[in-house]
């Protein structure tokens, strides 16, 4: 065999993996996007107050995402990529069928936490072994095909929930939504299976970048501009919520059509995800420039239009801001930083853009209720402030690419 055919082996055993880690990821959105789609009004139906369910999913969320700072650095420091992997992925999967066994509402908001929990402990060493597959066929390419995959569970598990819960209507609607948890341990067990399969096939994922995790490396000025560009998009991008929150309100959109309009956008971030990772492999940062002027313009086309065709753009906009978010952010960071520290990396990283999700969150909801036009006015401003430090970074890198490396 030679030395081309090697290097094709190699690659076709990355896109092996990656595809492996994406069935995990479908399998597992199914499982807790699917519970997500119902956690709330299960909480209202055990007796929890509205104030104790955005209290508890708000918590979730912090911790989901603060608790990455610590996973991610543990994850280098230890290599335990795979454990801590596999503990991840047993909180963040079992706890959903567990809320069918669930009587008062503590109980299940214990749960509803614990599942975010899970995903922090697993996410930054998950991702870094993906970055190091991704780096064979094309980092852009290889978390969009990933995020692809992903999409499809978080668009396959509302539905397969929602079939259940229709099957069981002869029960009352608390028993209907345990029944339809209950069931959600089969694609949580399916996605623990195809995980182990993926162990024992690549016990070493970090052989895929051999080289690399022989360099040093520090997070130079790149990184922290690349964070602070990365904190004002994730600010300026709305939740979906806010969205579904403002059609209710002005009976733009109700009832099931939300929903629809949710997979609509569940949709076009996939395929949104697919074409800028493979952009984002020819023309680099360019590609995240381009998505984030991009979906900048979702936010006046919802907020502000009462045309149906003007709001469903503004929808798709959205949607394909979200494809671009979940695969060229984390390819920049593998590109960005030496495989030995990227696991602290994208803690860094994912607790970053958490925290700033969940304040900007916060503002627009406050100043929605002040008056839209502020608050379409932040969400544009935002992701173009966003877009000038991906410039700024994109600058960087071609003056540090073009200067003559000392001997």
């Amino acid at each position: 065999m030679n030395s081309e055919e090697k290097t094709n082996q190699f690659q076709k055993q990355a896109l092996t993996f990656i595809v492996m880690m994406g069935l995990v990821s479908l399998f597992s959105d199914m499982t807790y996007e699917g519970a997500r789609s119902l956690v709330g009004p299960y909480l209202g139906l055990l007796g929890a107050s509205a104030f104790v369910v955005g209290l508890v999913a708000g918590l979730g969320e912090f911790i989901g995402y603060g608790l990455r700072l610590l996973t991610g650095f543990v994850a280098d420091k230890t290599r335990n990529y795979w454990l801590l992997t596999f503990l991840g992925y047993g909180l963040n999967l079992f706890a959903v069928p567990l809320l069918a066994l669930t009587g008062r509402w503590e109980l299940a908001a214990i749960l509803i936490v614990t599942e975010r929990m899970g995903k922090a402990i697993r996410k930054p060493a998950r991702d870094a072994m993906v970055s190091y597959a991704a780096r064979q066929i094309g980092t852009g390419y290889g978390f969009a095909l990933e995020e692809f995959l992903d999409q499809i569970g978080a668009m396959l598990g509302p539905l397969f929930l929602a079939l259940i819960v229709f099957l069981n209507k002869g029960l009352s609607t608390v028993d209907s939504y345990r029944r339809g948890f209950a069931f959600l341990l089969i694609p949580a067990l399916i996605a623990m299976v195809i995980l182990t399969m993926s162990r024992f096939r690549f016990p070493e994922p970090r052989n895929f970048e051999i080289k690399e995790m022989l360099a040093g490396g520090k997070f130079d000025r790149r990184f922290w501009l690349y964070l602070a560009g990365i904190s004002f998009l994730a600010a300026g991008f709305a939740d979906f919520p806010l969205l579904g929150f403002h059609f209710q309100k002005n009976l733009i959109f109700t009832g099931s059509t939300i929903p629809l309009l949710y997979t609509l956008a569940m949709g076009i971030d996939a395929v949104a995800a697919l074409i800028f990772g493979k952009l984002f492999d020819r023309i680099g940062l360019k590609a995240l420039m381009i998505s984030t002027v991009v979906s900048s313009f979702f936010a006046p086309l919802v907020f502000l239009s009462s045309s149906i065709p003007w709001i469903i753009a503004g929808i798709i906009l959205w949607g394909t801001g979200m494809g671009a978010l979940e695969s060229i952010l984390k390819a920049v960071v593998a590109n960005m930083i030496p495989a030995e520290k990227r696991a602290t990396a994208y803690g860094i990283f994912n607790s970053i853009f958490g925290l700033a999700w969940f304040g900007g969150s916060a503002l627009m909801g406050f100043l929605y209720e002040r008056k839209i036009m502020i608050m379409v006015s932040f969400s544009v401003s935002a992701q173009i402030a966003a877009a000038i430090f991906f410039y700024s970074v994109y600058r960087f890198s071609r003056r540090s690419d073009s200067e003559p490396s000392s001997s």
